[in-house]
């Protein structure tokens, strides 16, 4: 029976990913460098330990620019991008059954808990999650099972018992790794990526692709 489920943020809720890629894409472009979603991908759902998007220009190409400066551009071109993004299709829908269901639910991201709250606030969903657990919360992030384990911990439930709800690999690997059953709904940029080629319950392409209650009824099969 399941008991829980647990979201992830960036890119599975509000696709903020697409728009860092593009973001950075337009940036890299600008010096004469063709930024690939593969080397991009190192940091989807994860830390910038493997690739940092600001420092590589200068570190690995050796380019003359003030870091700074370079962040802040990223940045406002992130933030334009935005403006266009909402709420992913199915979530709200899956938060409300989950709930009617009553079921527990929680949030797991590598982003910083500064970064996830505002945007829960804005989205205005953030009463709907009994525990957050952030990048501030662990030494290890996605695809690290740690911010899993702790939010099913919080929750009280076991990972057998607990839906984890994913857009990119790296998600996908913690979730798998903390025992859970993983629903994947990538977006633009995630979806071009390769997954891991077991332990993943559902691919979707949107949420809504799949009503809850066959995801739940289907649940005796995982």
């Amino acid at each position: 029976m399941m008991r829980a489920l647990v979201f992830d943020f960036d890119g599975t809720i509000l696709d903020t990913e697409t728009a860092w890629y593009e973001a950075f894409r337009e940036a890299y472009s600008e010096h004469g460098v063709d930024l690939t979603l593969e080397m991009y991908s190192q940091c989807i759902g994860t830390s910038l330990h493997r690739f940092n998007p600001y420092e590589y220009l200068m570190t690995e190409r050796g380019l003359p620019l003030d870091k700074d400066r370079f962040r802040e551009s990223v940045h406002l071109r992130h933030s334009e991008l935005m403006r266009r993004e909402e709420v992913r299709p199915g979530v709200l829908s899956y938060l409300e059954a989950a709930k009617e269901y009553g079921m527990k639910i929680g949030l797991a991201s590598s982003s910083t808990r500064e970064w996830v709250d505002k945007h829960l606030r804005q989205l205005g969903i953030e009463s709907y999650f009994e525990t957050v657990r952030t990048a501030d919360d662990v030494r290890q992030v996605k695809p690290d099972p740690e911010l899993y384990v702790l939010a099913l911990s919080d929750l009280g439930v076991d990972g057998r018992e607990a839906i984890a709800v994913e857009d990119s690999p790296n998600g996908a690997r913690a979730a798998i790794s903390a025992g859970m059953h993983c629903v994947l709904a990538p977006n633009r940029i995630t979806s071009l990526l390769d997954f891991p080629a077991t332990g993943i319950a559902h691919r979707l392409g949107t949420l809504e692709d799949l009503e809850f209650r066959r995801l739940i009824a289907s649940s005796s099969q995982f």
